[in-house]
């Protein structure tokens, strides 16, 4: 969107500007004059920004029942109580303390399932049990996340992380969108390095539960 412009018409030496007579008339209906739209959408531009990713998705297919790919996932993972998780995290009085409590709940990788989301339940309601298998798993490590939100605050926008696994015609779909690619943008060294190392955690995670 292109700035506001504002244009300044003036009359002669008698009688009002034009300007002025806009003015008197929008009074009348409780409508700003241009000049207020032009500066409202002037400060919008400003406060607003907008930034261009461009994503890698990795996806794995696999011929394993879509149960045993799930089972397979969360098997590698901790699973905590996430109400007792959050009460354990919060009270912790030192990052010592804090730290202790993740380790707790992390699993095998060095990750945690923080929640999981059955999508193929609404496909199923409409078309039967037949419908196809699709759950999100959504994974992470808080502590991986901080290191990863102190030099882009923006990754806390894509950690923890989504795992996709779809079942489909010709097998179950494990897919995975790159932290990486997702934080490249940001040109963050540091951050940069803890997401691939990231990626690797999620891509040995994937090729273990699809073979």
């Amino acid at each position: 969107m292109g700035k506001g412009k504002t244009a300044l018409v003036t009359g002669g030496n008698s009688g009002i500007s034009r300007r002025n007579g806009l003015k008197l008339a929008l009074a009348g209906l409780a409508i700003s004059p241009p000049s207020t739209f032009s500066l409202a959408t002037t400060i919008r531009n400003k406060n607003m920004t907008t930034r261009k990713v461009e994503v890698e998705r990795l996806s794995l297919t696999s011929s394993k029942p879509f149960d045993a790919v799930v089972a397979s996932i969360k098997a590698a993972v901790g699973q905590p109580d996430m109400a007792e998780f959050r009460r354990t995290t919060r009270s912790a009085q030192s990052l010592d303390e804090l730290e202790r409590a993740v380790q707790r709940g992390l699993g095998p990788t060095g990750l945690m399932l923080f929640m999981e989301l059955d999508q193929g339940d609404i496909l199923r309601r409409e078309s039967g049990l037949e419908a196809r298998k699709i759950v999100r798993l959504v994974i992470g490590n808080p502590l991986i996340m901080k290191e990863m939100v102190k030099p882009v605050p923006d990754a806390g926008s894509y950690a923890p992380v989504t795992i996709l696994i779809d079942e489909r015609r010709d097998g179950v779909h494990l897919s995975y969108d790159t932290m990486a690619s997702l934080l490249a943008p940001y040109g963050s060294p540091e951050a940069l390095t803890v997401a691939r190392d990231l990626d690797t955690k999620i891509e040995n995670l994937l090729r273990e539960a699809a073979s």
